[in-house]
């Protein structure tokens, strides 16, 4: 996908910072969409299906969380990349932004030439999913994955799973037997710079192994994790 093709909603209740970032993202080629508060943002999305939506979490009439809440229940929407804009220092709008949908964050103040690499880095994910949707249906074994509907079926049996955990699984599912290492699995499921805990993926693949199965999932000591296909 060219750079011209891109369509960004920017949101955000200061105008500097529309400019500013406006300013940098146009330089780049990215067609660029504004809007000052979590109402307005939810009608563009409708309105222009962009790729990708920076939101401030601080907003007047609907704050980024709610806003991002209700794009991501938002037919169509799905699965638009949304990353934050976040002050240092705020852990818990981190956490809650996740617990909506988030997909990263962007820490202010904003340095363009960080910001710019940043957005190249969430946009190379909608071409890796552009890659796979002549295979949105998988089989490995017994297992399907449906990456259009996000669910999991093994045995017959529907497994939904919460986003970053399918996004976790359905990455090692997609090369049986190759082991991801720990930075891959991060750059790839949360963003190269996005600040999670050390134990995140362990978490994750212990969530992944108590749902698909223990036998399916195989640690690589200080390497990472990769699938097996079992049957069973």
């Amino acid at each position: 996908m060219k750079n011209s093709e891109v369509k960004i909603l920017l949101v955000d209740d200061e105008p500097d910072i529309l400019e500013i970032v406006g300013y940098n993202l146009k330089n780049e080629g990215y067609q660029i969409f504004k809007a000052k508060n979590g109402m307005e943002a939810v009608k563009f999305a409708k309105k222009i299906s962009p790729h990708l939506i920076i939101l401030d979490i601080m907003m007047p009439e609907m704050d980024g969380i709610e806003a991002c809440e209700k794009i991501r229940h938002t037919k169509g929407l799905e699965n638009v990349l949304i990353t934050f804009f976040t002050a240092r220092g705020e852990d818990y709008s981190q956490v809650a932004g996740y617990n909506v949908g988030a997909d990263d964050y962007i820490t202010k103040p904003i340095k363009p030439k960080l910001l710019v690499s940043k957005i190249k880095a969430l946009l190379r994910r909608i071409k890796i999913a552009k890659t796979t949707e002549q295979n949105a249906k998988v089989k490995i074994g017994n297992i399907i994955i449906d990456r259009e509907e996000y669910v999991v079926i093994k045995n017959g049996k529907k497994l939904t799973l919460p986003r970053k955990e399918f996004e976790l699984f359905s990455l090692l599912a997609s090369k049986p037997g190759k082991v991801f290492k720990r930075d891959d699995i991060l750059d790839n499921v949360w963003g190269s710079e996005v600040v999670v805990g050390g134990r995140t993926i362990d978490v994750h693949i212990r969530k992944l192994r108590e749902k698909i199965g223990d036998n399916n999932f195989k640690t690589v000591k200080g390497v990472g994790y990769k699938f097996i296909i079992n049957e069973n």
